[in-house]
């Protein structure tokens, strides 16, 4: 029997490479530490950047030659993702593997990159040591210098170094790089993400002194007030080491110790680490040689413990929750290599919606971003490089999870992880993988686990039973489900690590989840899926960019936009989702009623005297009064009253909205970063007379009342005639026209000029979205919903106490079956031009499951494109995904409504609304409402037709038309997330079921 070629041995995780050890530099001078620049350190050599690279399509077909002579060959800049040179073809699965299955095997012909770089060194001195380390290379990597073969690696997102001290020449070196797409690592690579391959992440040479630190492990225990921080440090050619830690330059311990020993000082009235107070001290690890200090070795040290008493997870002794995200790398210029910057700008947008916590799925980092995590204060569920997803597909998930043959390569993953990322303070918790099954590969990475890292807690969600984890913890778990767990819990802390999937508009849901989760103190953390759309940016012909996604390269098979999942569109803004998702787990919860603003703190650790409120009072759209509360030291989990008269108004209508704001800057903010808005009243129409804001409705608002009276345009004699098919109705402002066959508003002048430029229809349909997907699979789809027909039947007018009344009855339904809607429609025109549709439908036939909406559609002149409102804003919200925008008074025109989903769909929707004006320059335009004493509706306003936006692929496919498509709608279906997890939640449910509304349209003079 032939021997296995290296990229087909499970059991072979590397060649040469070195052990995996701790992330840190050493510097000449203290100075230079304090500095912690790694290029600055000894004999840092940058090696990203122009490197020569060529493609085969076999791994023999790279000649030998390239290991010891230069190729002309074209060039690349690494680190980068070859196939996004225009190198090889993009592929994206969610679970499958892009190969047949018959591990360790992959295909023969796997595509192969050779890269080579000539690089000037000098010959190390004795004793000296060069490193050669690559942070990230996929998947397989062989490495030679100057012809002699250095050694290989695997393990795509864990860090290779290797010894390259003997092959280092005076003058010009050529390093040569043979990575291969598919090796048997990939099979426990398959991490729902596009399959591509390089040298993604940095490479660099350092070279280290005779005497050098090899490793070390600092952890902290807290005693009281103080920190224990015990050192254990490795050294070669060391006689002693130096240790000191400092705050602000002042040294709070120091020791000595020797190489392989371990040392604990005592750190008095410690300023311990926390997400919310990321305080870190200085740490510097002196190494002392023959000749003296050789080298210092710097490090941001959070003195931070975690610990599990009573089935309950602490943070140096305190109780905290994870409001988190998952997180992949993702640059949709570069793929998976990010820069740190871009990293940075993720980071703190998490921190700036509120998100304290980040689980890195389904890998390790950049190891930068760890230490960014320690500065800024994020919390990590610290995954590996492990998920073998795509066995799933033949039914046995757990084939190579529980075959012994494997565990070499699933120990390595996390044996490599957990040493190198052990001493950061952000890590509440190391991850086994993810999607893998179960077996003895996983028990036997748990043991590692923890020899290597004894009193952190370890996580593995399909250890479904904990039966060797500390941390239980499922997926996409109903609110129905969370709540059963939180009244009966485990024994061991629990968490969900994926919940509320992002994919397009959505997720709906969250406030009812956050609910279960504030309710039960044993669910500690919650991850939503995921942060960033991974739509990679491409541009039309014509200049125009879009985002490509899954099937978009020819790619067969793909999982299409499954990978458009994000908080974050794939240019780093937020979503509405993630505006949501930060308004629910605001740090700070505000209410009022009887006089008397309640804030409570919300978080866990550190009192609100950062905080204070801004308290806005509107009346008749106008802002009147704005008030400043300083909200003071209230400590974690307590609240605090203020009393507070909101200000006696006479308008008609009135809001009062509280901004939460912070009024100190941090690494991740400026002063003055709003965290929340709070609803603290809202007065509609009905209500007559000025009295105080604080008698009305008290958040939450589910008692607050409908619209205001349509704009007294006074009173004229209304003339109403047929001509034809025609019924015009002359008003005190224009001419209304009807066709007495369709009963379609043809025309509708005032004031000369046009309002409407097709006709208004009743309708159940919108555009999909995509958390709706199933829902249209399962039910609309089969029924043809999508393509129902509206017949037009009984068409009549008659004048009725002045006004003009015409009515007809709909049938609505779709084509091939037998259920539908009647729906009798009347439209009562009154002198003074105000016109009323009332409708009510009653379906008919075997259908009485959800619709997407229930209202009306029609298109006005393009150029009424600004838009008013007094309803929630002023961003896009749904009936289940509403708390981030509170009833006040908005404006914005249609262009800046967009929400530019990468695949386009519904958008736009706000509600609570009682009325919304369009209008043109100059004023003109339409106004709708709703009697007094009515429910509020729902809006929105597109400059394109609900076909268009359904037959759109990207956002390219668009093309704005010259009319604005206005929908009102009496009922919308809520989002939920059920593109993969929560369906929409009952009470947010819109049913195929009886129903009337009504509409007052009435024309706007303008100025």
């Amino acid at each position: 029997m032939r021997e296995p070629l290296d990229w087909e041995n499970q059991a072979l995780t590397g060649r040469h490479r070195m052990p995996a050890r701790a992330y840190f530099f050493g510097y000449a001078t203290p100075e230079l530490a304090a500095g912690r620049d790694r290029t600055a350190s000894r004999g840092f050599v940058d090696l990203t950047g122009e490197w020569r690279f060529r493609l085969f399509d076999h791994p023999t077909r790279v000649p030998a030659s390239f290991e010891a002579t230069e190729q002309e060959w074209d060039t690349v800049v690494v680190p980068h993702l070859w196939q996004l040179d225009g190198h090889g073809s993009l592929q994206y699965t969610d679970e499958g593997y892009p190969f047949p299955i018959e591990p360790p095997h992959v295909p023969a012909d796997t595509p192969t990159g050779a890269y080579q770089r000539t690089v000037r060194l000098s010959t190390p001195a004795p004793g000296e040591q060069v490193v050669l380390r690559l942070d990230g290379v996929e998947s397989y990597a062989e490495i030679f210098l100057n012809g002699a073969f250095v050694g290989m690696t695997k393990g795509s997102r864990l860090a290779a170094e290797f010894d390259v001290t003997a092959h280092v020449v005076d003058g010009d070196n050529l390093f040569a790089i043979k990575v291969l797409q598919f090796s048997d690592a990939t099979y426990i690579e398959d991490q729902d993400m596009w399959w591509a391959s390089g040298i993604f992440r940095a490479l660099y040479l350092v070279t280290r002194p005779a005497a050098r630190l090899t490793d070390f492990h600092v952890r902290t225990h807290r005693v009281g007030d103080d920190a224990e921080v015990t050192l254990t440090a490795a050294a070669t050619g060391a006689t002693e080491l130096a240790w000191s830690i400092t705050d602000g330059g002042v040294v709070v311990a120091e020791t000595r110790l020797a190489p392989g020993a371990t040392a604990t000082v005592t750190v008095p009235a410690a300023r311990f680490w926390n997400p919310e107070d990321p305080h870190l001290y200085d740490m510097l690890i002196t190494v002392v040689g023959p000749d003296g200090a050789s080298e210092y070795v710097p490090h941001r040290l959070g003195l931070a413990e975690v610990t599990v008493e009573d089935g309950r997870l602490l943070l140096n002794g305190a109780y905290f929750m994870m409001h988190g995200v998952n997180r992949h790398d993702h640059d949709d210029r570069r793929g998976r290599a990010v820069g740190l910057d871009r990293v940075r700008r993720d980071l703190e947008l998490m921190k700036r919606h509120n998100i304290n916590a980040v689980r890195t799925a389904h890998y390790p980092n950049d190891p930068r971003f760890y230490e960014l995590c320690d500065e800024i204060g994020l919390m990590v569920l610290a995954e590996t490089d492990l998920e073998s997803h795509g066995f799933a597909n033949v039914g046995d998930l757990s084939r190579i999870t529980d075959d012994p043959a494997w565990e070499a390569a699933y120990v390595d993953r996390i044996e490599r992880h957990v040493l190198a990322q052990r001493n950061h303070a952000s890590i509440v918790m190391w991850s086994l993988g993810n999607e893998s099954g179960y077996g003895c590969n996983i028990r036997a990475m748990y043991r590692r686990a923890k020899e290597l890292d004894p009193h952190r807690p370890v996580h593995y969600e399909e250890d479904r039973n904990a039966e060797v984890v500390d941390v239980i913890s499922t997926m996409y778990s109903r609110v129905s489900q969370m709540n059963d767990f939180g009244e009966h819990p485990h024994p061991k802390p629990r968490i969900i690590c994926e919940y509320g999937h992002a994919m397009g508009n959505g997720p709906g849901g969250l406030s009812e989840y956050q609910a279960v989760f504030d309710r039960w103190d044993s669910i500690q953390g919650h991850f939503v899926w995921e942060w960033a759309d991974h739509g990679l940016l491409a541009r039309t012909d014509e200049g125009r960019e879009f985002h490509r996604y899954g099937g978009d390269y020819g790619d067969y098979p793909n999982n299409a936009n499954f990978c458009i999942d994000g908080l974050v569109f794939p240019w780093q803004a937020p979503s509405p989702g993630l505006i949501e998702y930060g308004q629910v787990i605001c740090p700070v919860r505000v209410t009022y009623a009887g006089g008397v603003v309640r804030v409570t703190n919300r978080r866990w650790f550190t009192d609100l005297s950062d905080i204070e409120l801004r308290v806005d009072t509107w009346a008749d759209g106008v802002l009147t009064r704005t008030d400043v509360l300083q909200v003071g030291a209230v400590a974690p989990g307590e609240t605090a009253e203020f009393p507070y008269d909101l200000p006696v108004v006479g308008a008609s209508e009135a809001a009062a909205i509280a901004t939460v704001v912070t009024n100190r800057a941090a690494s991740w903010c400026e002063p003055g970063h709003e965290l929340g808005r709070y609803q603290l009243a809202v007065r509609p129409s009905t209500d007559a007379g000025p009295f105080p804001l604080a008698e009305l409705c008290p958040s939450p608002l589910a008692e607050v009342l409908a619209a205001g009276e349509p704009r007294n345009l006074g009173s004229a004699t209304l003339h109403a005639y047929p001509d034809q098919h025609r019924l015009h109705v002359d008003t005190a402002t224009g001419r209304l026209t009807f066709d007495t066959l369709t009963a379609d508003l043809l025309s509708w002048t005032a004031d000369g000029r046009e309002l409407v430029a097709s006709p208004l229809r009743v309708g159940f349909w919108k555009p999909l979205v995509d958390n709706h997907q199933q829902e249209a699979d399962d039910l609309w789809f089969p029924r043809h919903l999508q393509l129902m027909q509206t017949s037009i039947r009984d068409v009549a007018w008659r004048e009725d106490g002045g006004d003009a009344v015409v009515t007809y009855r709909a049938r609505i339904a779709p084509p091939v079956f037998d259920f539908g809607c009647h729906v009798d429609v009347e439209w009562r025109i009154a002198p003074d031009g105000a016109a009323t549709l009332r409708a009510a439908g009653s379906p008919y036939g075997d259908y009485r499951d959800i619709v997407p909406r229930i209202g009306v559609t029609l298109e006005v002149p393009g150029d009424l494109r600004r838009v008013a409102w007094f309803g929630r804003g002023p961003g896009e919200n749904y009936p289940d995904s509403a708390a981030a925008n509170p009833i006040g008074f908005w404006s914005s025109d249609v262009d800046a409504m967009v929400t530019p989903y990468v695949v386009p769909q519904d958008y736009g929707n706000r509600g609570d609304v009682r009325w919304v004006e369009l209008t043109d320059g100059s004023g003109q335009g339409l106004r709708v409402s709703r009697r007094p004493g009515e429910r509020p509706f729902h809006f929105s306003a597109w400059p394109y037709t609900c076909e268009d936006i359904d037959a759109a692929r990207h956002v390219t496919d668009l093309t704005p038309r010259d009319t604005v498509t206005v929908n009102l709608n009496d009922q919308v279906l809520g989002l939920g997330s059920n593109s993969w997890g929560s369906e929409v939640l009952d009470s947010y449910r819109t049913r195929f079921e009886s129903f009337s509304f009504e509409f007052t349209l009435q024309p706007l003079k303008g100025n």
